[in-house]
């Protein structure tokens, strides 16, 4: 089965939008390799995380900031599809 991404976003502090430019961009890039992406209103404030099937792969508050768009598609990337080109989000 496909994975699953969760991005648990903190709705008090006004991060619902940037979750869902996030998700469009994941599964935008992702088509044929996810099942979904599922937007998750935190009960914690000051909660943003990005998880593919229970993994964290990022986590604001250890990393102290948000993380780019290229970065995030390529850690999805590194667990979803290894081997899939990025084309200007890849690595150099």
């Amino acid at each position: 089965m496909k994975p699953t991404i969760t991005i648990e976003y903190c709705p008090k502090c006004g991060w619902m939008l940037r979750s869902a430019w996030m998700a469009q961009e994941l599964l935008t890039t992702f088509t044929d390799d996810l099942h979904g992406v599922l937007l998750h209103p935190s009960e914690i404030s000051g909660r943003f995380s990005v998880e593919i099937d229970g993994q964290k792969i990022f986590d604001r508050k250890v990393e102290g900031r948000f993380p780019e768009i290229k970065e995030l598609k390529q850690l999805v990337r590194d667990v979803v599809n290894p081997e899939k080109p990025l084309g200007h989000s890849d690595k150099k």
